[in-house]
């Protein structure tokens, strides 16, 4: 009866879609399926107040799950928050404007109660999970009626569906347990095919399809989730696939948005050489990098002028041969007698974060100067100070008055000329991309390496897929933190509270920002506080399942406790991968 109606629905919602605009068509799709959605979450919830079976329940979840998928790429790109409660992150979260810790909500918090095993002791639990659900979707319908779609919109949601896929999709990033993500990557490729279809059969679009149907062909020959050839895939499918979306688009003259994001409007891949916007990351005008502000900077990086006994500069800490680190567990002080408490990060790449420090302090570059400068421990200097004092120099005068034409020497010109300078100092060009781009070949175990990076050993569901930092993506608009139970090195868990320090919230307790691992072979030793000499040690660390593995109580700990399994040869295949993140031009 109720394929009946739904049938009747869609009938309804399509009986003149030929005379609608296209969006209002996409629209249509996306109702119909919102539907469907409710519904086998419905059919879930009634099957868990029968007392159905485990081997049902999986399967009526994966089939809800992969109705989500259908909707998925127009629900993230208009409604980002209600879609977080429905498929976001089984974790708490700290909300840092109203101080609270929120829990989880959705079908990743209903996976984890199903799957792999189903314990009847928790059918009350489950239930309430299934209502909170229940109550989303609700909301989602409602707030889905009155929006209205277009043409540019749907292309942009097109594309970044395909970036989700490559990041958050067969990696296994929402399916961690039932490691559903093969079939769900297929969904999705299916769905922007029928939003490709409504725009009609021309010679591009139909060269987009048939990448398309490939790419889910391809799926369903190579099924097994640790087996699957992710480099391939991306290189012969979804990077051809976002070229094409965006190839159809110019086709058919559908203007591309004018807006500054991480992730720049008209990139055709993730690859792209220029395929992220350092200023979008910087936050304001003001801040914007020009030539001459990136020369000052370089010159104020590399002066002792800006600390306290003009003895210490930043390039005393941050050597451009090691990817600006020192070599050192910790950076030392001032007056060179103790060790700081924290390893010194890599500056390479850092602009593309939307916080700073290990604890997440910071949200801008500009303010991570400030903070290591006036540092007593660190450099002890004063920018009003460092201001003066420049004012003397011919040499920095004419350099300040190039950079900044009518302006003061002030301690905001002199920040904004050392955050220029760090955000240069972003330019992926590693071995990596250039076998993304095509420019380059990978050995087998470079090849393997990746594979297991983005599958089997789950590094790239907190270190993402490209900028292999926690920057989280499609949107690369917020970046995130994680519990591993790093030990120091008494062998028991390092006394450092990380973020907790700051929100004194229990989530954030041992929580560090998760960084880069571009040009981590240049950049050891590892973890905030230098414990892990070589990457052996750190991926052994992550096979056993970080301080849990090392017996550690650690109830909010973010990193899964199990053990990842990882054979002799995985383990040298995945740094061997790691080291082709070293960029070809070092400073």
């Amino acid at each position: 009866m109720k394929k009946i109606v739904f049938l009747f629905v869609a009938f309804l919602l399509f009986s003149c879609s030929d005379s609608k605009p296209k969006a209002e068509q996409i629209n249509d799709l996306y109702q119909s399926d919102l539907l469907v959605l409710k519904d086998d979450v419905t059919q879930l919830q009634h099957l868990v107040e029968e007392g159905a079976p485990q081997k049902q329940l999986q399967k009526q979840f994966l089939k809800a799950h992969e109705s989500y998928k259908r909707v998925e790429s127009i629900c993230e790109y208009y409604f980002p928050s209600v879609s977080k409660a429905i498929n976001g992150p089984a974790i708490d979260e700290y909300e840092y404007d109203d101080g609270i810790t929120v829990p989880p909500a959705g079908l990743q918090v209903i996976e984890e109660y199903i799957f792999p095993n189903y314990d009847t002791n928790s059918k009350k639990e489950l239930l309430k999970e299934i209502g909170i659900l229940n109550a989303n979707l609700v909301r989602l319908e409602s707030i889905s009626k009155t929006n209205e779609l277009t043409d540019a919109a749907v292309f942009d949601a097109m594309r970044l569906e395909v970036f989700r896929i490559i990041t958050l999709g067969i990696t296994g990033f929402d399916s961690p347990i039932a490691l559903n993500s093969l079939p769900e990557a297929k969904i999705s490729l299916e769905t922007i095919g029928k939003q490709l279809a409504v725009y009609g059969e021309s010679e591009q679009n139909a060269s987009t399809l048939k990448i398309i149907k490939e790419g889910a062909t391809y799926l369903d020959m190579h099924s097994k989730f640790n087996e699957f050839d992710r480099a391939y895939f991306i290189k012969n499918y979804l990077n051809p696939l976002s070229k094409a979306i965006y190839k159809t688009q110019l086709a058919l003259k559908i203007p591309l948005f004018k807006e500054s994001r991480g992730l720049k409007v008209a990139t055709q891949t993730l690859f792209d050489k220029n395929a992220f916007d350092t200023e979008a990351f910087s936050g304001f005008p003001d801040y914007k990098t020009t030539k001459e502000k990136i020369e000052l900077g370089q010159l104020l990086f590399n002066d002792p002028i800006l600390s306290g006994n003009n003895i210490r500069s930043c390039s005393s800490c941050h050597h451009a041969d090691k990817a600006f680190t020192d070599g050192l567990e910790t950076a030392a002080t001032l007056d060179g007698k103790k060790m700081l408490k924290r390893n010194t990060p890599t500056l390479s790449n850092i602009a593309y974060q939307r916080n700073f420090f290990y604890d997440s302090r910071v949200n801008y570059l500009e303010d991570q100067a400030v903070a290591v400068i006036t540092n007593e421990n660190e450099m002890h200097g004063s920018l009003e100070k460092s201001a003066l004092d420049l004012k003397k120099n011919k040499k920095y005068a004419d350099y300040f008055a190039k950079a900044f034409p009518g302006k003061e020497i002030t301690a905001f010109t002199i920040k904004n000329a050392l955050a220029s300078y760090i955000r240069s100092l972003s330019n992926y060009d590693s071995k990596f991309d250039g076998f993304m781009r095509g420019e380059e070949k990978f050995n087998r175990d470079e090849v393997a390496g990746f594979n297991l990076f983005a599958g089997k050993a789950k590094c790239s569901t907190c270190h993402f897929i490209p900028l292999t930092n926690g920057t989280v993506p499609p949107n690369f608009d917020r970046s995130e933190s994680e519990v591993l139970g790093v030990p120091g090195k008494d062998k028991k868990i390092d006394k450092d509270l990380g973020k907790f320090d700051l929100t004194k919230a229990d989530v954030n307790r041992y929580s560090f920002k998760t960084p880069t691992i571009r040009n981590i072979a240049l950049t050891a030793p590892y973890m905030h506080n230098g414990v892990f000499k070589s990457l052996e040690e750190v991926v052994d660390f992550y096979n056993n399942g970080g301080g849990s593995g090392l017996g550690f109580n650690l109830p909010n700990q973010t990193l899964p406790g199990d053990k990842l399994n990882l054979s002799p040869l995985e383990k040298k295949q995945l740094i061997a991968f790691m080291k082709t993140l070293t960029d070809e031009k070092q400073y």
